[in-house]
């Protein structure tokens, strides 16, 4: 969804034409809640039915079949009523129907890959675009010769304009000191903040600042398991930061994360060196970011059971080496393709003929 949002925000961005936006979301899906929250001015939000097709029990497959089929001609509607140039796809079942019935009116699409590595979703989606625009090269070879384009990932505004400066302002951190951030999406990561919990008193007695976003969904527990440590001056927490995330990827030194595939974008962008978890339930997709930027020196991939064992010393001994974590936040700079949304847009707008 961010990518998408990200794009919208380009495309209207600086246009010297009225430009008309539409979202096509699957039913009962949190995309258009998002769509309305981002107050871009999308001149309609529309569901379509969709499922999941594989990895499914055979029953909830066959239910899906029949949604694809519901889908499909409910997607056929709307684009006949909206007539676009041209559509993005961003991965999820939600955009089958919507290729489906874009082949059928012969309606350029172009399909985006945020991770490296495509699941199954892309592979079926790739069938029915002009060009499948990727975060990096290395994605390349998933594809035939010739179909993708090298965009990068496509960042909203607020992260692209933070500055360390304001962060450090905005948390009140001691620019001296070494800060670490940890987080790990909206809905967070139960195994990092349990051995963030296991490890925080030691952390911030060796006088480490750290931002800790928990998730909404794991905040309690993480709050009863931070006990009287919540009110340490050195140890901020947070269910959830919205524009404020960029501030705090300005504010670190070093992050304590998923590899979900923004992090390919969000950590260059601010030269952040990383000890990267991969989620150990999301097939490999999640091990293959991570393993992008660990083998260009740019990070550290941890698996997800050696966190109680490792975390603390791969935490302390990069706080310890200066020059390390310089290096790696160096080389993880040189990865930085602040411009993905806008070379997104430009690709739709030239296919799209717009």
């Amino acid at each position: 969804m961010y990518p998408a949002l990200a794009t919208a925000q380009a495309l209207l961005r600086d246009s010297s034409e009225a430009r008309q936006l539409y979202f096509v979301g699957a039913a009962g899906g949190m995309e258009v809640a998002l769509v309305r929250e981002s107050a871009l001015g999308f001149s309609g939000c529309h569901q379509v039915l969709a499922g999941p097709l594989h990895g499914v029990h055979p029953l909830r497959a066959l239910v899906s079949l029949v949604k694809l089929k519901i889908g499909t001609g409910q997607a056929l509607i709307k684009l006949m009523r909206i007539n676009p140039d041209v559509i993005l796809l961003t991965g999820g079942w939600a955009n089958l129907p919507v290729a489906l019935g874009a082949r059928m009116l012969r309606i350029p699409a172009i399909l985006y890959l945020p991770d490296i590595e495509p699941g199954l979703t892309i592979k079926v989606l790739q069938r029915f675009a002009a060009k499948v625009a990727i975060t990096v090269e290395a994605s390349a070879r998933y594809f035939p010769q010739g179909k993708t384009i090298v965009v990068g990932y496509p960042l909203q505004e607020n992260r692209l304009n933070a500055t360390r400066e304001q962060a450090l302002e905005r948390f009140k951190l001691d620019a001296s000191r070494k800060t670490l951030l940890v987080f790990g999406g909206s809905r967070g990561a139960r195994s990092i903040n349990i051995a963030l919990g296991e490890q925080l008193g030691r952390l911030v007695a060796d006088g480490i600042q750290i931002l800790h976003v928990t998730g909404e969904l794991d905040w309690e527990r993480a709050m009863r398991e931070a006990g009287d440590l919540q009110a340490h001056p050195d140890y901020q927490a947070f269910p959830y930061l919205h524009d404020d995330m960029a501030l705090a990827f300005a504010a670190a030194d070093l992050a304590l994360c998923r590899a979900g595939a923004s992090t390919l974008a969000e950590l260059p962008l601010f030269g952040l060196p990383a000890i990267l978890v991969p989620y150990p339930y999301a097939w490999r997709y999640q091990k293959v970011n991570a393993d992008y930027l660990s083998d260009r020196g740019a990070a550290i991939r941890l698996n997800d059971e050696d966190l109680p064992a490792r975390l603390y010393d791969e935490i302390t001994n990069l706080m310890q080496d200066e020059a390390r974590l310089r290096e790696m936040g160096r080389r993880s700079r040189t990865l930085a393709n602040p411009d993905g949304a806008a070379n997104l847009a430009k690709l739709l707008i030239k296919t799209g003929g717009a």
